[in-house]
């Protein structure tokens, strides 16, 4: 999975790319346009950040890049690959029971706290993509 060089993009399938680990210096790319959001990334080696309309929606640390990021009432879903194992945080639903996905297997179920933020720690390897997916309970 290739890094995304324009920093974020809209794919056919309506979902977005974002990020880009291999940048030394801090990225950012700001109202970007997509089916009626304005969507704003900051990116580098040591943090990936994605805000829709202003509002978190998704951090790693350190920097990832994220393919076919889709977000719906009861799931996200996304490809993600860095360079490092990485802490992923999304802004869910808040107080809310979420099983989490890797690669297809199941790697828990989690509970969002009063602000709604879930986070999950994923092992990544450079060159390989890894399939995330939150599903509420």
């Amino acid at each position: 999975m290739p890094v995304v060089e324009e920093l974020i993009r809209a794919e056919a399938d309506g979902s977005i790319s974002f990020g880009n680990y291999k940048l030394e210096a801090k990225a950012k790319k700001d109202n970007f346009e997509h089916e009626g959001d304005l969507y704003k990334v900051k990116t580098f080696y040591e943090i990936t950040k994605l805000e829709r309309n202003g509002l978190f929606v998704y951090e790693s640390v350190p920097g990832t890049s994220v393919e076919h990021f889709t977000v719906s009432d009861s799931k996200v879903e996304f490809l993600v690959e860095g360079s490092q194992d990485a802490q992923i945080t999304l802004q869910l639903e808040e107080d809310c029971e979420y099983e989490v996905f890797v690669d297809d297997a199941a790697v828990g179920s989690m509970k969002t706290n009063m602000s709604g933020k879930l986070m999950a720690g994923v092992e990544l390897n450079e060159g390989m993509a890894v399939k995330v997916k939150v599903i509420r309970k």
